[in-house]
């Protein structure tokens, strides 16, 4: 069984590995075979919304574009919070039009995304990306229908560590985002967590990635 990294901005080309490569709109990479593509609330550009949207519909209809995102909302940045509610609500309606889960960045904006979630009756699968939040947090998500993605916060906090053991089973992933350490490394601290073998754990990503990913094989 291959490897899962849920979100990458770096495409390595390993044979062991799925990758599901973040892309935006306007430095979109045809070469990348599976990836997600979205417009993360720090780079909006009003001027080029219009277009932006009209990439995204474009490539959401085609099979190799497996997520819509990362799309979302952050409190932390000058960029103003009704627009990025704006530009995270029309992308999550395209993701429901084409039956595409939704990988989310979200900063100190959680009660607002489950509550879009809710207002605009999202079906599609909703992962957070780069959890870094306590127990009660995440079990609000979870209850809420989300599934939670974990990578660089795993590595660098300890105290994650009972955090994702409360995670049910059924309900994470894995990812690098950013850091320098490959999914490998991800993979085995989070098999230590949960204390299981390399491969129970790949056959729980694989189970979790074929309910999210409907028509996609895992399978080397």
């Amino acid at each position: 069984m291959k490897f899962f990294n849920l979100h990458t901005h770096k495409f390595t080309d390993q044979k062991t590995v799925l990758e599901l490569v973040n892309q935006y709109p306007q430095e979109f990479d045809a070469s990348i075979p599976n990836y997600s593509i979205g417009i993360h609330p720090w780079y909006i550009n009003e001027e080029r919304l219009e277009l932006d949207f009209q990439i995204i519909e474009s490539k959401l209809q085609e099979p190799n574009c497996l997520a819509l995102g990362e799309c979302g909302l952050d409190k932390r940045i000058e960029m103003p919070f009704d627009l990025q509610q704006i530009v995270f609500e029309k992308q999550l309606l395209l993701a429901q039009k084409y039956n595409k889960p939704v990988v989310i960045h979200c900063v100190a904006a959680f009660q607002e995304v489950i509550a879009t979630k809710k207002r605009l009756k999202i079906t599609v699968p909703m992962l957070i990306h780069g959890f870094s939040k306590n127990k009660q947090v995440a079990k609000e998500l979870i209850d809420n229908g989300f599934y939670i993605s974990f990578g660089k916060y795993l590595l660098l906090n300890p105290q994650l560590e009972t955090v994702f053991q409360s995670i049910p089973n059924d309900r994470f992933f894995l990812e690098t985002d950013t850091v320098e350490e490959g999914i490998e490394e991800v993979y085995a601290l989070a098999a230590k967590y949960k204390k299981w073998s390399m491969d129970e754990l790949k056959q729980q990503i694989n189970s979790n990635f074929a309910a999210v990913f409907r028509g996609y094989e895992l399978s080397v």
